[in-house]
């Protein structure tokens, strides 16, 4: 069991990490088909924590688990938010899930076009490629990309004409159906990115820290597709170009495999955290326009609960 949660890890990561994570007895935890889940203690730092988020002014919730069930935190975790980019995660799944099924290949070409249905009437629309985060795409209009580019810049660099046109070949209800097999209840992913008339009446996707927590934790632990597959997704989202926010509150060299998500006056990020006790940490926050802000505020945030989690890792000789 050792041996294979080491070639777990040791492709994504480097081999001094890999062992480390198997030093603590998370890697062969990980690779367990099925185990009881402890009964996790609360992380000692609510107040500190709830002090930030009241001086910061903003709606903020807080989700966060060690992958070893010990420690946990909880702080407005079901509270709705509009789900911004992370909904990309469960797109992600899906598609990975459909590769594992045999219904669709990494490598299957896909014409890049930009003009998708409205989920409201039918309507076309388009995406303005001013307000994505990645150009390249819209370089490609009129030629192909495979399905493992497309997911590539949709997590990476947030791409949402990538987006749309996975979940155009996936289909929005298959994406659903695999969020509630996860039991991620919290997240509805009703349709794709810039849909304006959806966006006009209400019709958006939304989620919950806690949706967000148990899909990463399900890739964390091999489980929301399989080990392989589980492997590309998280290699996929540590490549992310995003660095602000949780990263930003961990200490250089430790691997975070994450997504954000920001539309104006939204900031989230949604990340596993290969700390020495690996854990998953998901921060959502409404009300602070200013994404410099916002940043700093997540990082301050992160700082606190990385700097409780790692004191209670024992110091091996």
């Amino acid at each position: 069991m050792r041996r294979n949660a080491l070639q777990f890890f040791s492709r994504g990561a480097p081999a001094a990490l890999a062992a480390a994570l198997i030093a603590t007895g998370w890697a062969t935890f990980a690779l367990q088909s099925a185990t009881a889940a402890p009964a996790a203690r609360e992380l000692p730092v609510r107040a500190e924590i709830e002090g930030i988020i009241r001086e910061s002014g903003a709606e903020i919730s807080v989700s966060f688990r060690t992958l070893d069930g010990r420690d946990a935190l909880s702080i407005d975790a079901d509270r709705v938010f509009h789900a911004a980019s992370t909904m990309k995660i469960p797109v992600m799944i899906e598609l990975y899930a459909q590769v594992k099924e045999k219904k669709a290949r990494l490598d299957e070409p896909i014409e890049v076009k930009n003009q998708f249905a409205s989920i409201v009437d039918g309507s076309p629309y388009q995406l303005d490629a001013g307000d994505d985060s990645d150009a390249d795409v819209y370089k490609m209009i009129g030629k192909t990309m495979t399905l493992s580019d497309l997911c590539e810049h949709m997590i990476t660099r947030s791409s949402n004409l990538a987006t749309d046109l996975v979940i155009q070949r996936l289909g929005v209800e298959n994406i659903r159906a695999r969020v509630h097999r996860l039991h991620a209840g919290g997240m509805h992913v009703l349709r794709g990115v810039e849909d304006g008339k959806a966006f006009e009446k209400g019709m958006n996707n939304t989620t919950d820290a806690e949706a967000l927590e148990t899909l990463l934790e399900a890739i964390a632990k091999g489980k929301a597709v399989d080990a392989k597959s589980s492997r590309a997704m998280v290699d996929i989202l540590a490549r992310s170009e995003f660095h602000e926010a949780i990263p930003a509150g961990v200490p250089s060299g430790v691997r975070i495999a994450h997504k954000t998500g920001e539309i104006t006056g939204l900031h989230h990020d949604a990340a596993i955290v290969f700390a020495r006790r690996p854990f998953i940490l998901v921060i959502l926050l409404r009300g602070i326009p200013d994404r410099d802000k916002s940043s700093a505020i997540m990082a301050h945030l992160t700082r606190v609960i990385y700097d409780a989690a790692e004191k209670d890792v024992p110091v091996r000789q």
